[in-house]
């Protein structure tokens, strides 16, 4: 066994649903404030799904007050909660990218 694999392994998070770019999704990020320590919801398009172990990731996109905001979030990251999917986007483009215009 690779040093890499064991490390990934140890790591790697299993309770992560499966989702896809187009899909839109709530992303419960943990976040400290000093002390205190809370759940930040983030709600959005998934627009790209980076695949590579523990270094996976994906971006999820929103509109804010007429803004775009843009997050991008390491799936194994101990400061993820849970992913939840809210609805199945039915897409032909593995990168959204053309949701930025």
């Amino acid at each position: 066994m690779n040093v890499i694999d064991s490390i990934e392994r140890r790591y790697s998070r299993m309770d992560i649903p499966e989702f896809q770019a187009g899909d839109t999704v709530r992303v419960y990020v943990r976040i400290r404030e000093g002390e205190k320590e809370r759940l930040q919801a983030f709600e959005g398009v998934c627009i790209s799904f980076k695949r590579g172990g523990v270094r996976a990731s994906f971006k999820v996109r929103k509109i804010s007050y007429g803004v775009g905001v843009e997050r991008t979030f390491p799936i194994h990251s101990p400061m993820l909660d849970r992913v939840e999917v809210l609805q199945r986007g039915r897409v032909r483009r593995a990168k959204l990218y053309y949701l930025r215009n």
